[in-house]
């Protein structure tokens, strides 16, 4: 694990000895403080190792050579120029959410090492850990994004709409990405050990990812794969993106407006984020007990 628990590197948290409770304001200022040295950590790891860095921005543009060059050819998508077109936004969702996998391991073997057991000594708010870990995923799933952008332009992917959309779609996947590291989270808490961790997340991402509107219109898969990609989070994020990152041609393609898709991503955030920031944290605190 990377984090480094030296106890000059946290920030002091509440006084020992202190006999009065802080007020909230206070204790939310330090449990934001705590959680910013510890994705600052995380994220001068992948400084120090950049190998976890390029291995795991590696992945993502096979994805988009391979989907492109060998299958873009056989995959006619009405209404777009070329494959490349409807691609992108699919790989973008793909690339945070095979990334998100990295959270809950890094987690597990967090467990598995003591690493937990050495942060609960600093002074430092539990929640920082997890808040930590999750927002410096999140930077790096944005980082991810900006190298795809220029993988795609690279390879014939042209932005149809102004830079306020573009950045709009940015803005949703990366958000997305923060809502899929902390089901990570969970699933690497409850896990047994970073092997296990790994193998479980593939069980619910794989099917996300290849079960959704990222590669195909679900419309060509058969009838009850289709009412699954409809409803699936990965589609909801991916047709946003499309819709704004190509404008009318995607609205034609999905038949559907704007408004809808935004409401459908959005409520998708809001239903993971409730249910996995309570299930992580509360995971987390029993396993640091």
């Amino acid at each position: 694990m990377s984090l480094d628990t030296s106890p000059t590197a946290a920030s002091p948290g509440p006084p020992a000895g202190t006999a009065q409770r802080p007020g909230l304001p206070e204790r939310l200022r330090w449990e934001i403080s705590d959680a910013l040295v510890v994705t600052w950590r995380n994220l001068m790891r992948w400084v120090r190792l950049p190998r976890l860095l390029v291995v795991s921005t590696i992945q993502p543009i096979m994805f988009v050579l391979l989907f492109n060059f060998v299958f873009g050819s056989a995959i006619q998508i009405p209404g777009v120029d070329g494959y490349i077109e409807y691609l992108l936004p699919g790989i973008y969702a793909q690339a945070v959410a095979f990334g998100a996998v990295q959270t809950g391991v890094a987690l597990a073997e967090d467990l598995e090492q003591g690493v937990i057991d050495r942060l609960r000594s600093l002074p430092m708010s539990r929640s920082a850990v997890l808040a930590g870990r999750t927002l410096a995923d999140t930077l790096r799933a944005g980082f991810v994004v900006l190298l795809m952008t220029g993988v795609g332009v690279l390879v014939g992917f042209r932005f149809q709409t102004g830079i306020w959309s573009v950045l709009a779609a940015f803005a949703i996947i990366v958000v997305f990405a923060h809502a899929l590291a902390w089901v990570s989270a969970w699933v690497g808490l409850t896990s047994k050990g970073a092997e296990t961790a790994q193998a479980t997340s593939f069980v619910w991402v794989f099917p996300l990812v290849f079960a959704s509107s990222a590669f195909v219109p679900p419309a060509a898969m058969p009838d009850w794969l289709a009412t699954f990609a409809l409803v699936n989070p990965i589609s909801s994020v991916v047709d946003m993106a499309r819709i704004l990152m190509l404008g009318q041609p995607a609205i034609d393609i999905l038949e559907m407006s704007p408004g809808f898709a935004f409401a459908r991503v959005t409520v998708w955030v809001v239903v993971l984020l409730a249910i996995f920031v309570p299930l992580a944290v509360s995971r987390y605190r029993r396993a640091a007990e």
